[in-house]
């Protein structure tokens, strides 16, 4: 491997990445290199103008950031790291430096520019070598910068906006990145393919060397031309010289007994190294390295749906994969591997005959089951997996994120977003059909609901709970209200039956209309999408319209009250920063906003999995 002399040379040095790139950290990692990850806070607003080449403005920036890192380390723990290395990619065409776009927007804007025309991709590599004296940091910087020119096919709208729309723009230089989807729009590529990924391996390499094996000055003779990286022999001779010899190694002198000796001796401490390092690893992580690669599969299996792969074989004799590939118009080799990656995860079976569903595919992963959670995947892998792209920014800016997923503003996400167009509006409902039906025959039967001879279910979409209702209480007569562009939809989600007599569907907004007259309100998972507010006027408007003795059924997920325990709600809680105003809520919160509307009598069940239904009573005035 090229790069062993040298990393043998880093090996007790503590090297510290100044960037957060997962893209750095694996070319870095697969080409043997030992690092701590430690990003730059260093804002990256120099002055492009007062450069006079973009690959300076690139150095001076991968300067600063692990400048910034260096010294931030240092006074942090006192420890101060050996080598930080710093790095900033750009992309230039026609004199404009490209950095990463701020929007979707401004991602039409680069890729445009780039669309037909050669451009030059920048990345400037700082090494900072560290040293501390007398507790003051001492560094010592190395720097160079690396030119690939790429050139970019002409690329159409409707091509350019599928690309962005899939979210891979939003963190990469000039607003592609050539390892992944954005290779499909280059055309040619002259240089250093890795620099264009973002990080230049080559010239690093020869950087080191000059850092840690320079040539002897003294004799020229000796002088080694490191336009190319040397060989491992070059390295071996090169590593005697620094430790001090002024002579080339002699491998062959010694005596034959001399060599036995230092040979054990050599065995010997390499043996009491290996038992030390045994000794000191730290247990393998696991369980962290799976949460790590957990969206990859979770992407595998959204793929597999979106491909149809469990409808195709539905009650089939198991299929090869190339015959699956021909049916679904993928590639061989790509399809085999999804298989693959299913079958691993107990969602396909793999056999000698080929591949077939598993009783869970069947079940769940079947677009047109009873059960199905076709569209609920389709909805996560269309809007929620690009808005979870944004995560970040979330974070940082405390509300949702259709703005940088979609391009767009979303004042309401329910009428911007899902109920935009026909289409979107059967994705949602089919997503919350499939979870309704999952969970429906546990809340109709959480509490005994036998004295309400009427029921209202509010936001109750396509009616999949209120026919769980209605089958377990013959005399409830059960009115889904929900606004009128789902209400045209809904009739079409309900099974014929004994119970469709005592379904009705009216249509309203439960904000403005009023709410149709019953003894008992259901809302199934509706408060955790609004803000406090709105809450307090929905619940509002449910209590004006309740006699007393009326009862509230509340279905959602409940946080414990130290919001630190139930994953499934902390998951939730998060795609409500991304994606609504809304939050989710503790029993005491919920207790506290039924309380203060005139509900009392709080009945609490756990249902499994991760809803919770709480019933109340609205007490007289």
């Amino acid at each position: 491997m090229v790069l062993c002399p040298v990393i043998g040379k880093l090996l007790h040095k503590r090297v510290v990445l100044a960037s957060a790139s997962p893209r750095r950290q694996e070319i870095l990692s697969n080409a043997g290199l030992r690092f701590e990850v430690f990003p730059s806070k260093f804002k990256e607003k120099l002055d492009k103008a007062s450069f006079a080449t973009p690959y300076g403005y690139a150095m001076e920036t991968a300067k600063q950031k692990a400048l910034e890192v260096a010294n931030r380390m240092h006074q942090k723990d006192l420890r101060t790291p050996d080598v930080v290395i710093g790095a900033d990619t750009i992309v230039t065409v026609g004199g404009l430096i490209l950095e990463k776009p701020v929007d979707k927007q401004d991602a039409h804007r680069m890729l445009s520019l780039l669309s037909g025309r050669e451009h030059s991709v920048f990345t400037g590599v700082a090494i900072v070598q560290c040293s501390s004296k007398d507790h003051q940091l001492d560094t010592r910087v190395s720097e160079f910068y690396e030119e690939t020119k790429v050139k970019f096919s002409e690329l159409s709208e409707e091509l350019l906006w599928e690309y962005i729309h899939s979210g891979e723009p939003m963190d990469k230089a000039g607003g592609y990145g050539i390892q992944a989807l954005g290779g499909m729009l280059v055309e040619s590529v002259h240089g250093d393919f890795l620099n264009v990924v973002g990080f230049p391996l080559n010239h690093f390499c020869k950087q080191l060397v000059e850092l840690y094996y320079p040539p002897r000055l003294e004799d020229p003779r000796q002088r080694v031309n490191y336009d190319s990286i040397p060989t491992v022999d070059t390295f071996e001779d090169l590593s005697d010289v620094e430790r001090g010899g002024s002579e080339p190694a002699q491998r062959d002198t010694g005596s034959r007994d001399e060599k036995a000796d230092a040979g054990a001796m050599g065995q010997g401490m390499a043996e009491a190294e290996c038992h030390r390092t045994r000794e000191t690893l730290p247990p393998f992580p696991t369980r962290l390295l799976e949460l790590i690669d957990g969206f990859k599969l979770s992407k595998a299996l959204f793929t597999a749906c979106k491909l149809k792969v469990f409808d195709l074989l539905k009650d089939e004799a198991p299929q090869k994969a190339a015959d699956i590939a021909s049916k679904v118009d993928t590639s061989a080799c790509g399809t085999e591997r999804l298989l693959d990656i299913c079958a691993a995860m107990g969602v396909l079976k793999k056999t000698k005959q080929g591949y077939s569903n598993t009783e869970t595919a069947n079940l769940y992963l079947v677009s047109d089951g009873e059960y199905s959670l076709h569209g609920f995947i389709m909805q996560n892998n269309d809007l929620t997996w690009n808005l979870f792209t944004y995560l970040e920014f979330a974070i940082r800016e405390g509300r949702n994120q259709y703005h940088r997923a979609l391009g767009k503003k979303a004042e309401d996400p329910f009428q911007d977003v899902h109920y935009q167009s026909p289409e979107t509006r059967l994705r949602f409902m089919q997503a919350m059909h499939g979870m309704a039906k999952l969970t429906a025959r546990q809340v109709a039967t959480a509490f005994d609901l036998s004295c309400f001879s009427s029921a209202c279910d509010v936001g109750g979409c396509t009616g999949a709970l209120a026919q769980e209702l209605a089958r377990e209480y013959p005399h409830l007569q059960v009115t889904v209200f929900d606004l009128p562009d789902i209400m045209e939809l809904a009739a079409h989600f309900q099974p014929a039956g004994p119970q469709a007599a005592q379904i009705h569907f009216a249509a309203g907004d439960f904000f403005r209309d009023p709410l149709p007259s019953a003894e008992l309100y259901v809302l199934c998972r509706i408060l955790h999408d609004w803000p406090d507010a709105r809450v307090h006027k929905l619940l509002s408007r449910v209590a004006a319209s309740c006699k007393p003795g009326a009862g509230l059924l509340l279905v959602e997920t409940l946080l414990d009250e130290e919001e630190r325990e139930v994953q499934g709600a902390l998951i939730q809680s998060l795609n409500m920063l991304v994606q609504n105003e809304g939050r989710v809520r503790s029993l005491g919160e919920y207790q506290c906003l039924l309380e203060l509307h005139g509900f009392r009598q709080v009945q609490v069940v756990h249902l499994g999995g991760v809803l919770d239904a709480i019933l109340a009573t609205k007490m007289a005035p």
